[in-house]
């Protein structure tokens, strides 16, 4: 095995772990507040996690896991992008 295909391997490795310790993550949360929960770390480590692995399956030219990858960092921006946008509580507390 070459330096190079020894190094994408870490790689994926580290995606994959990545992407496992959301689920770690999320229990732990759910523990806590005795109520499922899923906290925003969750879906910061889905996204990195998501996007190093997908770099990995564009490395190995795989077009299973290069399709999987790609539409759940979608999914994973778009959720970020819904915690962060103002409800409209805090739109209605910006009018008075």
């Amino acid at each position: 095995m070459t330096t190079t295909e020894t190094i994408w391997i870490a790689i994926g490795f580290l995606g994959q772990g990545l992407f496992f310790g959301r689920w770690i993550i999320q229990w732990l949360a759910s523990e806590r507040s005795a109520s499922s929960k899923v906290p925003v770390a969750f879906w910061y480590m889905s996204l990195i996690g998501g996007l190093i692995t997908l770099a990995y399956a564009i490395y190995r030219k795989d077009p299973v896991f290069i399709a999987g990858q790609s539409i759940g960092s979608v999914v994973y921006v778009r959720n970020l992008m819904l915690i962060y946008r103002p409800n409209e509580t805090d739109k209605a507390k910006g009018d008075r």
